[in-house]
């Protein structure tokens, strides 16, 4: 009987040994997909020199245009998510946790919609300017150029960084915030003994995520640019393909748009640290220092600032919805087609990138259990390549690189998919990883004795356990390629175009309440898939707190 055992045993750990090979096969095609684009890119460059970039006052211009935007663009997001997730964390108040959640909304709706919403608050026509006209004030703020690139990148990035801090707050031990109540401290020495220490540990990553967000944003600066002076280098690559036909500068172009972000991503993942999961805890929300009413005011101002910020242009998008136009788009052929594409590339791109980002964790999983660290963290580094080769870098790379062998838009479907896959496979790594590696850790003897592997195993366990959470990851992806316009701003048509690109095609032919329409639809569709996988994701038995 204790032979038996031994050789069960034995057995069991050669099954824990087998690493599932579709995480390599993965990587292998996301290496592949960009050294294609790379290579492209390069060959279309070769008569050009780096110095060509750096000798030419336009390519100069951009490129500092770029840096110097999504610098200030940080600086307005990042510094006022602190106090904002200081009040949030301070204070208990009805509509609270729905305020959060619109937060997390800004992430992963339509930049496009997010952009009307904008320009009905704060355009030439909007609802601001009518409320000062009819008080015979004069609105002289331009929501086109810097001024709109800053305002919408804030108003994307704040919340988002505001819920990254928010919960790192959170983290904080109730013993620390008890002691400090029984210490007796201000506000001011709460936040510099007890807060700051973790705000700065979480900061380097904020902000840096923040400047990539920034830096790489192109249909932001596509539809809020106004002209050559507001213009960043992905919206350079664009123009220079798109419009004046010049394949090599727009290949140059992209080389300098790739080696800049390694070099930023590369910079980044330096100065950021890990923080130490282990010191979590139950940190309550009410003040435990001693309350003043000046407290009450500055946190209720920082709350209701940013609230200002998020909810009117997500309000007015609903409300301009609703106009004379309602019933002649709903009826057109033009929204029924581009919905159609929208939903075929949501769908095809959003699945792919769930089975690949399903694929790698599996593979590097097994190598965690096996003491294989740092191939695992390679393999899911590979995976993650997307946020340092931007999606419309690797259009135009494809782009060169089908043009070569046929015509580039007899595959526009398919390279629409595969870039908007790519580039919602980060989303899907990110929100898999803890509940597919606790799950592991649970249950890998359990299903090492029992010979349950592959497919089966996949179905019994991994899938019953973490269906909700899988079903969030697809439904971030799903919203990811429903909204995203890199690739179709480059491989679109008339026969081809999705509701980002129609609705882009609409504002920039000053059919405005047509465009309200389309807007309004888009984000009703974000806001419903959103707080159903928000609802499913909560009821999970596994749950990462960062996705």
């Amino acid at each position: 009987m204790a032979n038996c055992t031994h050789t069960g045993s034995v057995v069991a750990v050669v099954r824990l040994q087998r690493t599932p090979r579709i995480g390599l096969w993965v990587a292998t095609g996301v290496v592949a997909f960009i050294l294609s684009a790379f290579g492209a890119l390069l060959v279309h460059a070769s008569g050009l020199e780096l110095s060509t970039v750096l000798n030419e006052p336009y390519y100069l211009h951009v490129t500092r245009f770029s840096f110097y935007q999504a610098l200030l663009s940080t600086l307005l997001s990042v510094i006022p998510a602190i106090p904002v997730a200081l009040a949030l964390h301070h204070r208990s108040f009805p509509g609270r946790d729905l305020l959060i959640k619109l937060f997390s909304i800004t992430l992963v709706i339509p930049v496009l919609v997010g952009v009307f919403g904008l320009l009905a608050i704060y355009g030439r026509s909007g609802f601001l300017a009518s409320v000062l006209q009819a008080l015979h004030l004069d609105f002289s703020f331009s929501v086109y150029g810097l001024n709109g690139i800053l305002l919408a990148h804030v108003f994307f990035n704040l919340p988002y960084a505001s819920r990254l801090f928010l919960h790192t707050l959170d983290m904080i031990p109730r013993e620390q915030s008890l002691l400090a109540c029984h210490l007796g401290m201000t506000p001011w020495q709460v936040f510099r003994y007890v807060n700051w220490p973790r705000i700065r540990q979480q900061l380097p990553h904020v902000a840096g995520l923040v400047f990539m967000l920034c830096f790489t944003s192109f249909a932001t600066v596509m539809a809020l640019g106004g002209g050559p002076q507001s213009t960043t280098i992905e919206l350079a690559i664009y123009q220079a393909i798109k419009f004046d036909f010049d394949l090599r500068a727009g290949a140059m172009l992209a080389l300098w748009q790739m080696l800049l972000c390694g070099a930023l991503a590369f910079m980044l993942q330096s100065i950021t640290k890990t923080i130490n999961a282990s010191s979590q805890g139950d940190s309550p929300r009410q003040p435990l220092f001693r309350d003043s009413r000046w407290a009450r005011y500055w946190d209720c101002g920082w709350i209701i600032g940013c609230g200002l910020l998020v909810l009117p242009p997500l309000v007015m998008v609903i409300i301009s919805g609703l106009n004379s136009h309602l019933w002649i788009v709903l009826s057109g052929a033009g929204f029924w087609q581009a919905f159609g594409s929208s939903l075929r590339v949501a769908v095809v791109a959003g699945s792919l990138a769930l089975v690949a980002g399903i694929g790698v964790l599996l593979t590097s999983r097994s190598w965690r259990l096996n003491h294989q660290r740092r191939r695992a963290d390679g393999l899911e580094t590979i995976g993650m390549m997307v946020l340092v080769t931007p999606g419309l870098v690797i259009s135009t790379g494809l782009f060169l690189l089908l043009r070569t062998f046929t015509n580039a838009f007899d595959f526009a479907y398919w390279v629409v998919v595969a870039v908007n896959a790519m580039m919602a496979l980060p989303y899907v790594i990110k929100t898999l990883q803890q509940p597919l590696w606790m799950l592991a850790q649970q249950y890998q003897y359990l299903c090492a004795s029992l010979g349950m592997q592959g497919w089966r195993r996949l179905w019994l366990v991994e899938w019953r356990a973490v269906r909700k959470p899988i079903i969030h990851a697809w439904v971030i992806s799903f919203l990811v390629a429903m909204g995203d316009l890199s690739a179709i701003a480059l491989f679109g048509s008339q026969d081809f175009r999705t509701l980002p690109l129609y609705l882009y095609q609409l504002l920039g032919s000053y059919q405005m309440e047509s465009a309200a329409v389309v807007a309004s639809c888009l984000l009703l569709i974000s806001l419903g898939c959103f707080f159903i996988a928000e609802r499913l994701f909560r009821r999970g038995g596994y749950v990462n707190a960062d996705a």
